[in-house]
């Protein structure tokens, strides 16, 4: 029985992680907002800002697959890839009240739209924080 666990440890190991350290974040109307997000994967990952506001399903802000490393999103969101740094932090200057909402930090290492065009299953990957 040990063998197994440890077998299933190994395995977890190697599977990809994000982390936001930021449980909760609190920007004051028009300051700069950065929401960090870290990584780890063995493969060169793809990722994804994601923001759910009060009341509604979440939505994509912005992904990063390949190319420039700075990414523009919708609302005034950009983000950057480093890759030496492993991580992808989401910024928006100025902050506006209205960017309240749950934030999501997610990665995929498989190729988004390799199955028919739809965006990999981000379930296993995802990392939170609260933006106020």
């Amino acid at each position: 029985m040990l063998y197994i666990i440890y077998i299933i440890y190994i395995f977890r190991s190697w599977s990809p992680v994000v982390t936001q350290p930021d449980d909760h974040i609190t920007v004051s109307e028009g300051a700069r907002l950065e929401l960090k997000c870290s990584y780890s994967s063995s493969v060169s990952p793809y990722l994804f800002w994601s923001v759910q506001y009060q009341d509604r399903g979440p939505q994509l802000l912005l992904k990063y697959v390949s190319g420039d490393n700075l990414v523009s999103g919708v609302r005034g969101f950009e983000a950057e890839f480093r890759k030496s740094e492993k991580s992808f932090h989401l910024r928006k200057i100025p902050a506006h009240w209205k960017d309240s909402a749950k934030s999501f930090c997610a990665l995929s290492d498989t190729v988004p739209g390799a199955a028919g065009g739809a965006e990999p299953n981000l379930l296993d990957t995802v990392a939170q924080s609260l933006l106020y």
